[in-house]
Parts: C-alpha cells; sequence; structure tokens
C-alpha cells in the first residue's frame, strides 16, 4: 500500500503528524539537533518562557522514581528578550511547526509575554502553562480554580494574534471543569496532563531528595491517569485537545489518539532516548502500514465504548 497519510489537524495548525516534543523536555530544539532532524516531527513545544530570565530551583531538581522521575527544575529558562534574539532564529529555520509555551506569575506577566511574541515570525501557536503558582493569589496556581484560569486565557487571547493551547494541570479535583472554563473563555485548543505533584524522602538522610521538597512527577508511572483525563476531557469539550503524559513507544502514542487526541506531546522519554520522537513515529507508520490504514485520522477517536 501507499505510505498512509500522517497528516493531522489541531484547530486551525496543520502538523505534518501528531508528534510533537513536550515543553521543558526538549530544550529549545537546538540541543537535539546533533541527534536527530527536529524538522521531521509534527512540532515542538519549547521550554517555558517568561518575561524575566529565571534561575530555577536549587539543585538536586531531578529525581528517578520507579517507572518516571521527579522534577523541580522551577521553569529555568531565558527569558523572553534572549529567547527572540538567541533562540528563535534556529527554529525559524526548522520545517515544522513551532510552539512557544509561556508561563508568568501574574495575569500582567502572562499577558505581556503574549504581547511580545506578537507577530512573531516562525511562532505558530503559544501553549499556556497555567500549573504556575499564581502570587496575587497566595501561590495557588492558576489552573486549579476555573474562573483564574479562565481569565489567564482571555488575557493571552487579548495580547496575541496566534493560536491559544491552554495546558491543563493533573493537580485538580475535577479537570473537565478547568477544561470547559477555558473553552468557554475562548482557547483554541487544551493540552494535557502536566506533570502530578509528587515527593521521595531520602530514608538515611530523613530530607527530600529534592531541594524544592515536592516537584512534578512525570513518566511511565503517569499514563494511566493521564489516558484517564485525556479520554474524559475530550469528551467534555468541542475543542482539540493534545494528549501527554507517560508516552515511551507507539503503542503509547497510539492509546491517546485512540481516545481522541488530536496529537500527543512526547516528555521524559525524550532524556533516555533522543530520538524516541522519531521511533514513535515509524511506530505509528507501521501500525498504520500493516492493518491498511491509510490515514491517521481514522483511528483519532475511534475507542469503543
Amino acid at each position: 500500500m501507499n505510505k498512509p497519510d500522517l497528516a493531522v489537524q489541531v484547530g486551525t495548525l496543520s502538523l505534518k503528524n501528531p508528534i510533537l516534543t513536550a515543553s521543558g523536555t526538549f530544550g529549545y530544539g537546538q540541543e537535539f539537533a546533533p541527534v536527530m532532524d527536529p524538522s521531521l516531527l509534527g512540532g515542538i513545544v519549547v521550554k517555558g518562557i517568561s518575561l524575566k530570565p529565571m534561575a530555577g530551583n536549587p539543585p538536586p531538581r531531578i529525581v528517578e522514581t520507579p517507572c518516571g522521575m521527579l522534577n523541580a527544575i522551577g521553569l529555568a529558562n531565558v527569558g523572553l528578550e534572549v529567547f527572540l534574539s538567541e533562540k528563535l532564529p534556529m527554529l525559524q529555520k526548522l520545517d515544522t511547526c513551532v510552539i512557544v509555551n509561556i508561563y508568568g506569575h501574574t495575569l500582567d506577566e502572562y499577558g505581556a509575554v503574549a504581547a511580545g511574541l506578537k507577530g512573531v515570525s516562525g511562532v505558530a501557536a503559544l501553549e499556556v502553562n497555567i500549573s504556575c503558582p499564581n502570587v496575587e493569589k497566595g501561590g495557588m496556581a492558576f489552573g486549579t480554580d476555573p474562573a483564574v484560569a479562565a481569565q489567564v486565557t482571555e488575557r493571552v487571547l487579548r495580547e496575541t494574534d496566534k493560536p491559544v493551547i491552554v495546558k491543563l494541570s493533573p493537580n485538580v479535583t475535577d479537570i473537565c471543569t478547568i477544561a470547559r472554563a477555558v473553552e468557554q473563555a475562548g482557547a483554541h485548543a487544551l493540552s494535557l496532563i502536566n506533570t502530578l505533584t509528587g515527593m521521595s524522602i531520602d530514608i538515611e538522610k530523613r530530607i527530600p531528595k529534592l531541594a524544592n521538597g515536592s516537584g512534578g512527577l512525570s513518566g511511565p508511572a503517569i499514563r494511566p491517569v493521564a489516558l484517564h483525563m485525556v479520554h474524559q476531557v475530550v469528551k467534555a469539550v468541542d475543542i482539540p485537545v493534545i494528549g501527554m503524559g507517560g508516552i515511551l513507544e507507539a503503542r503509547d502514542a497510539l492509546e491517546f489518539l485512540m481516545a481522541g487526541a488530536q496529537a500527543v506531546q512526547v516528555g521524559t522519554a525524550n532524556f533516555a532516548n533522543p530520538r524516541v520522537t522519531l521511533d514513535i513515529l515509524e511506530g505509528i507508520e507501521q501500525f498504520l502500514k500493516d492493518r491498511g490504514i491509510d490515514s491517521v485520522k481514522e483511528i483519532i477517536g475511534s475507542l469503543k465504548s
């Protein structure tokens, strides 16, 4: 048979295939260029960008756990100005969809970063991280309150000319409530899930293994939780969903697609195998070939339930 069609549509974004990298696990793209061609991917979601540079949390800030890892990097990044002058030029040369993850600790910061990326060529969309602490609300994450999550979404939309994808936190009672609030606020798409809050203790020293105390759990340990949440949110909203959480191989990505995700992001697996995204892409293509399926779109949302 002919080569299967791997192209997908996420709202107004046309992706050559459904495989993207997850923010914070692929740097700014250039770090992986020596070992793989990022242009072969459907898209790259770059490391989260804040208005000003951030040093992040003190080490140790990564701890391996059974079937995953905890991280408390603290959203370290070069800041908007350096991103535009030093990181974006390379990204603009890539033949793939570049999505910039943004965050802030106030509504004004979110708006300022979005405004700074307005009209910038080579940036296809914004992904808004609402798992950040809201300093104006005593440190509560923006994404744990439907009204506040909606306010962030509305603020970013006012300041940008690009599609807005909102990245949802799993650390909530009902993720569908947050998803619907963000959708009603005007978001063009959703991505989920972000990391689950976790902790690990050094029993000899009797201290947390992370200097920050707790961190975000990622990796295959969270995949069943992520898959369930994606399945629930797909049924709860009418906008496209991008799924992520513990994807290591093609069969994992296929589960998310069958659950209704239009595309997937691969995160922690990049640390173990810098070419894992290409391996997953090849695996999906082979799956379709083996079953005589002409297009990946035929399996999206095909779960029988």
